[in-house]
């Protein structure tokens, strides 16, 4: 075993692979746990900064153990690197939290404003005062598994609205929307 352990293999592939591999996780980890604190999930984030530091300690112990070793720190680079884009990859599949989506129009949102409330959200509308005149204001407040399905309401029936998209930390109630999504509104969000 001691033999296979000081070998070339092990030395210049196999530990630089762990390497990698270990600062992916602990960084994907990492970047999870930021974002369960961002969106107020206090009571997970500490379960997450727990295997983040444990990876992390296995991952940096065997680098000061083999410090001649310049793969090790290339590996312990793109570890790294590739652990941020993983840990973010996951975390839009996740679609944790709320968001609120703000649409200004200057045409007519009576319909856009039908076909969001009858797809069972709620909408907020306001009349305001833009740089040119009147202007519509809308706010929605939704999960942000469903922000894809509103934006594509919002192109089909007022394709030249401005809107803007917020993250929303915390929501004190699940009034924003009378169910779980209906047929139609899935129906919009696969484009049939």
């Amino acid at each position: 075993m001691n033999d296979f352990l000081n070998s070339e293999t092990f030395t210049y592939f196999l530990l630089p692979l762990f390497i990698f591999l270990a600062r992916i996780a602990d960084v994907t980890l990492g970047t999870i746990r930021i974002i369960f604190v961002s969106k107020g999930m206090k009571s997970i984030a500490p379960f997450f900064g727990f295997f983040e530091v444990l990876i992390w300690l296995l991952a940096i112990s065997r680098i000061m153990q083999n410090l001649d070793n310049w793969i090790c720190y290339v590996a312990y680079a793109a570890g790294f690197a590739t652990g941020n884009y993983v840990g973010m990859f996951i975390e839009e599949k996740l679609a944790i939290g709320h968001e609120m989506i703000r649409v200004i129009t200057r045409a007519d949102a009576t319909d856009l404003l039908n076909e969001l409330r009858s797809a069972g959200f709620g909408v907020t509308s306001v009349k305001a005062q833009g740089a040119d005149g009147d202007v519509g204001v809308i706010y929605i407040i939704a999960r942000r598994s469903m922000i894809d399905g509103i934006l594509k309401i919002i192109n089909q029936y007022n394709p030249r609205a401005f809107y803007t998209i917020e993250s929303i930390k915390f929501v004190n109630k699940d009034v924003f929307h009378k169910a779980m999504p209906d047929k139609k509104f899935y129906q919009i969000l696969s484009g049939r």
